[in-house]
């Protein structure tokens, strides 16, 4: 059974939240990378940062639904979340930008039970944390190498 030890990334580029967002997107680009993971000075993981956390800031501003009860206006979307994204879209920093507490994977994660979280909630780049470090990261691509790798 193959592991994500067997096929993540161990020498891994990491961000901090206090990285400017254009500089993390230049990486992003020139390293071909779909997300880098956060960490804070102690090393320890904080967030991830995705492409798609970037493109958010070329969205619009969402407009809130909303509906009317006794000439009262009921949001139907949370404040919390409409804070988020105009933070989202204002961002300066990769703090600002970032997935907190991303979705992560040990090293004696199955690879098939990191294909089916790509898969069902649409990440393409898993950390790998042992005792909570980061020692890792598993991408869509490591999965295809190893497709290849068994023709």
């Amino acid at each position: 059974m193959i592991k994500a030890k067997d096929i993540m990334t161990k020498d891994v580029l990491t961000l901090t939240p206090d990285t400017e967002v254009t500089k993390a997107a230049k990486l992003l680009l020139e390293k071909g990378f779909n997300a880098l993971p956060v960490v804070d000075k102690s090393g320890l993981l904080v967030g991830i940062l995705c492409q798609s956390d970037l493109i958010s800031q070329q969205e619009a501003l969402p407009v809130p639904s909303y509906f009317t009860l006794l000439d009262s206006f009921i949001p139907l979307t949370s404040l919390k979340k409409m804070e988020r994204e105009v933070q989202k879209i204002a961002a300066t920093t990769v703090q600002e930008a970032m997935t907190p507490e991303p979705v992560t994977v040990g090293p004696d994660t199955d690879i098939e039970q990191i294909a089916a979280l790509m898969v069902d909630k649409g990440f393409h780049t898993l950390p790998v944390l042992e005792d909570g470090k980061l020692v890792g990261i598993v991408g869509k691509e490591d999965i295809l190498r190893t497709l290849v790798a068994r023709d």
